[in-house]
């Protein structure tokens, strides 16, 4: 009589195993391509171009700053044989001190977490937030359990072109591809 409750738990048990791996094995999964999605929106274009605008600008500010160091050396080599010891050094200092603000300028700027950083999430963030509204929109619609991305790095090393959805968003997105 013991033997029954076994037997039904052991058929209980593999019935459920066989369950979950029917289940496992019917949960769809696709992948996008972000780097393509992001190319061809035309909001892109746009944040490029801003984003090109305000790095040149900042980028012809620290080359001012260098060519203003450039020139003080050559202003002090110049007269360096009419200056005093003292002197020579003072304007060694300065120039030193215009240095470490051109240093500053360029880690404020283009360092980690820099102005140009904070910009470019800041112009980037509105359109990221469209292109992920979209893949949820299109993962739900596709019921797709999971969605890689494909330019996220080198960890897919081989796709099916049917399970790229990418265009999927770009229709979600409005875009249609030229």
């Amino acid at each position: 009589m013991v033997k029954r409750p076994i037997i039904l738990l052991i058929l209980c048990t593999i019935i459920g195993l066989t369950l979950s791996v029917t289940s496992v094995e019917a949960q769809k999964f696709g992948y996008i391509d972000s780097e393509y999605i992001l190319n061809k929106h035309p909001d892109y274009k746009l944040v490029q171009d801003e984003l090109t605008s305000i790095s040149n600008q900042w980028k012809k500010e620290a080359q001012d700053l260098e060519q203003g160091i450039k020139t003080m050396y050559a202003n002090l080599k110049a007269e360096e044989v009419l200056l005093t010891e003292e002197m020579y050094q003072e304007r060694l200092v300065t120039i030193k001190e215009k240095e470490k603000e051109a240093v500053a300028f360029n880690n404020r700027v283009f360092g980690i977490n820099g102005q140009y950083y904070q910009k470019q999430a800041e112009l980037l963030q509105p359109l990221q937030s469209k292109i992920y509204d979209a893949i949820d929109r299109v993962s739900k619609r596709n019921s797709l359990v999971i969605l890689f991305d494909k330019a996220a790095g080198p960890l897919m090393i081989y796709t099916d072109p049917r399970h790229d959805y990418s265009e999927f968003v770009l229709e979600e997105l409005g875009i249609e591809n030229k």
